[in-house]
């Protein structure tokens, strides 16, 4: 099957200081002729990033870039290889172009509906392509400006999901590539301000150490961090349908989001 976009596949605000935010997975949009070909639960896009915009609505203030992906995971996976590779060999992941959703159930009414290699290249060629060559030319555009460049890559995830953890997931989860991305003076500055964070729990590369964005773009000994968090929804929003955007909730975690960015530019602007 083919497959085009009228969408384009992000949008971004270029920001004054050396810190680029990424938010590969709060894209909604599927092309028609696509969604015709999904299930009905698979229309809701239940696995967004849902509302993080909104969440950091600071970002601006804080001067930093911001690049935010318009298309559903459903329809490409911006945090995934390009090849498809498992980030996490032996445990239950989802793929590129995911044909289930976290609840294991279809994304695709028919097997048959299910893309074919070409189609995927197709999606990967519209969408992938520029996100990534996007997120790189900001780094590297950050990198000569400042002489240092920090990426976070802002995430959300239902706090409960069988198929992946057991148990409710901690709230604040900070990923960096088991230390491989960025300074680890900087990762523990970060969950120290978690662990301070009342209500909160936190960890450091636990269930979800960063995917293909962290590991790929972070590069400590180049100059270049990145730090992968990945929160409950329930820190913020409704995570069942109508998927809310909860301010009362919000209101309670956002300083602390607030802290740890100020942190990473704390640490990309000190005297070296």
């Amino acid at each position: 099957m083919s497959f085009s976009t009228t969408e384009p596949p992000f949008r971004f605000r270029q920001g004054s200081r050396p810190l680029l935010i990424s938010m590969p997975h709060v894209g909604t949009h599927v092309p028609p002729a696509l969604a015709a070909r999904f299930t009905a639960e698979a229309r809701h896009v239940p696995d967004t990033d849902w509302h993080l915009e909104r969440l950091y609505d600071f970002a601006d203030a804080l001067g930093a870039s911001v690049l935010v992906a318009t298309h559903s995971r459903y329809v490409i996976d911006l945090n995934r290889p390009p090849d498809g590779a498992s980030l996490y060999p032996g445990q239950s992941v989802t793929g590129l172009c995911p044909v289930d959703t976290f609840d294991d159930t279809p994304v695709y009414g028919d097997v048959a509906d299910q893309p074919g290699a070409a189609e995927i290249a197709a999606r990967r060629d519209a969408i992938w392509h520029p996100y990534h060559a996007k997120l790189a030319e900001e780094l590297a555009r950050i990198k000569t400006e400042h002489g240092i460049a920090m990426l976070w890559d802002a995430h959300s995830i239902r706090s409960v999901l069988p198929r992946f953890f057991e148990g409710k997931l901690p709230d604040l989860n900070l990923g960096t590539a088991q230390g491989a991305s960025c300074d680890p003076v900087l990762a523990e500055r970060l969950l120290a301000i978690a662990k301070d964070a009342a209500g909160y729990t936190s960890v450091l590369n636990g269930r979800f150490t960063g995917g293909y964005i962290t590991r790929h773009h972070g590069r400590p000994q180049d100059g270049q961090h990145a730090v992968q968090l990945e929160m409950t929804q329930s820190s913020y929003m409704q995570e069942a349908l109508p998927f809310d955007y909860l301010p009362a909730v919000a209101a309670g975690v956002q300083p602390h989001l607030q802290r740890m960015l100020q942190a990473v530019l704390d640490f990309a602007e000190a005297p070296r």
